[in-house]
């Protein structure tokens, strides 16, 4: 979930190892099209944050490789970014981390009639993600390949986690604010 297609596939081989250096992980990378192509992204350390100066640190890294590798044909711009609040779930270890929270599931299959499904993450187990469906009393396992997108719901506990996070921030008095 990475990587959706070939190109993509082909720039997150290129950027995993660069960004793994820099002690951070790539959470997504996608190529799009118009009249400049856009190869964005999405990466952060360990402990789930990003700041400026890690997108800048990364962008430069990669636009110094990308320049010998030249994985996009044409002119592009590079766009290096947090994967945000409602971030995009795309390894097993995102579905752990975040266990508690809402999230949105698409699979590329139909079960029981569907392939979009909404509730809190419960976990993981084994290759599967556990996930509590509102409404339903069991939890259900989804099996992670299965998985062609998820991402967070933006919700009240997300926004309140978040900011937790990030810890207090420096007022304009240079005082911590809550």
């Amino acid at each position: 979930m990475k990587a959706r297609s070939p190109q993509d596939q082909r720039i997150l081989e290129i950027a995993d190892p660069i960004a793994e250096t820099l002690g951070l992980e790539i959470v997504r990378v996608r190529v799009m099209g118009g009249k400049k192509t856009l190869v964005q992204i999405m990466a952060e350390r360990d402990d789930g944050t990003m700041v400026v100066e890690d997108c800048a640190r990364l962008s430069r890294a990669l636009s110094d490789v990308f320049e010998e590798a030249d994985p996009v044909s044409g002119e592009y711009d590079l766009e290096v970014s947090s994967p945000g609040i409602d971030r995009p779930l795309t390894a097993l270890s995102h579905f752990q981390r975040w266990e508690g929270f809402e999230a949105k599931i698409e699979l590329d299959r139909l079960v029981e009639g569907r392939k979009r499904f909404r509730g809190m993450l419960a976990g993981i187990e084994d290759e599967t993600v556990l996930m509590d469906l509102a409404g339903e009393d069991d939890t259900a396992v989804i099996p992670f390949d299965w998985i062609a997108d998820a991402k967070l719901v933006m919700t009240d506990a997300l926004v309140e986690a978040s900011l937790k996070a990030r810890g207090p921030i420096e007022g304009e008095d240079g005082q911590a604010d809550e």
